[in-house]
């Protein structure tokens, strides 16, 4: 079998992604008992890390799992797996699993927690080159997990419903789909969060959605630039007549949306508030106040 490139960390070692295994007896693996977190690294800065760990710290913490390091020893191990990379342009995760009983107990509290790491090549839901071209999605009848069932603001491998979305989405001749709630309102989709835009005015969904680490990010950057931006139930109806449409992730950023269902948003191309978030989003890379150069965190200094 072929594996990416990139460095893992598990049980305490450096491996290569080929050598970075888990039991089948795992937890994480049987029951889908694990959080993680993804934190991308560009032109070898981490982007946003201190916002990622501080998250991933409080999804472990809600599933009553156990760091077995500090947070700033998580950061180092993160950077040491970039830079045993080598790359300058990574996607970076971090994995707490339940990990595994001894006795094969079913009393998760007898199981020993796992931490995992690893660095491989980023990874796009739209490359740069498709950027103008924009995504096309579905807004997919498969309904997303409600959250009270699964709390989404704890990252997680649930994802069933997002892989039926994903074969709901190629069915149809698009690339990704957009899962609704329970009263069919939009909700996410599958490794990203949506906004919506109608006469300069963005909108994205409130409820049983992750807190998405890009979605943060995109909100903060429409209070820089001026944009009146609310969170809030947004119907499939207001997402067919708007005039933009855009989607936010770790694995490439703020992305536009120009096909729905087959149809075309607006114009059918990337819009004017959404080119102005994306240009913006990129250019706070270089910017010491939202990165950190992977060397500065492998030194020990603060995470930015």
């Amino acid at each position: 079998m072929n594996y990416p490139a990139g460095t893992a960390y598990i049980e305490g070692a450096f491996v290569p992604m080929s050598e970075a295994k888990i039991s089948v007896l795992d937890w994480g693996f049987l029951h889908s008992d694990a959080t993680y977190d993804v934190v991308h690294v560009w032109k070898g800065r981490f982007f946003r890390l201190d916002t990622h760990i501080e998250r991933f710290l409080r999804s472990a913490d809600r599933l009553r799992l156990t760091l077995p390091v500090s947070a700033d020893k998580l950061a180092q191990i993160l950077a040491e797996c970039v830079s045993r990379s080598g790359f300058e342009d990574a996607y970076v995760e971090m994995v707490l699993t339940r990990g595994i009983s001894p006795t094969f107990s079913r009393d998760p509290r007898e199981a020993h927690n796992q931490l995992i790491c690893f660095a491989i090549p980023f990874g796009w839901i739209l490359r740069p080159e498709q950027r103008e071209a924009g995504l096309a999605i579905v807004l997919s009848d498969i309904r997303r997990i409600p959250p009270d069932s699964v709390d989404p603001t704890v990252k997680n491998y649930h994802w069933l419903d997002f892989v039926m979305g994903l074969y709901d989405a190629y069915d149809r001749g698009a690339q990704s789909a957009v899962l609704t709630d329970v009263d069919g309102n939009l909700a996410e989709g599958p490794g990203f969060n949506i906004f919506t835009v109608r006469e300069g005015r963005i909108a994205t969904p409130d409820r049983g959605v992750l807190r998405g680490v890009t979605r943060q990010t995109a909100i903060e950057l429409a209070a820089e630039l001026g944009f009146p931006l609310e969170q809030r139930v947004v119907t499939a109806a207001e997402t067919l007549a708007a005039d933009e449409v855009f989607i936010t992730s770790t694995a490439g950023g703020i992305m536009p949306v120009t096909r729905i269902n087959g149809a075309s948003v607006g114009a059918g191309r990337m819009g004017p508030v959404t080119r102005a978030l994306v240009e913006i989003y990129w250019a706070k890379h270089a910017h010491g106040k939202w990165s950190t150069a992977v060397e500065d965190v492998l030194s020990g200094r603060p995470a930015g």
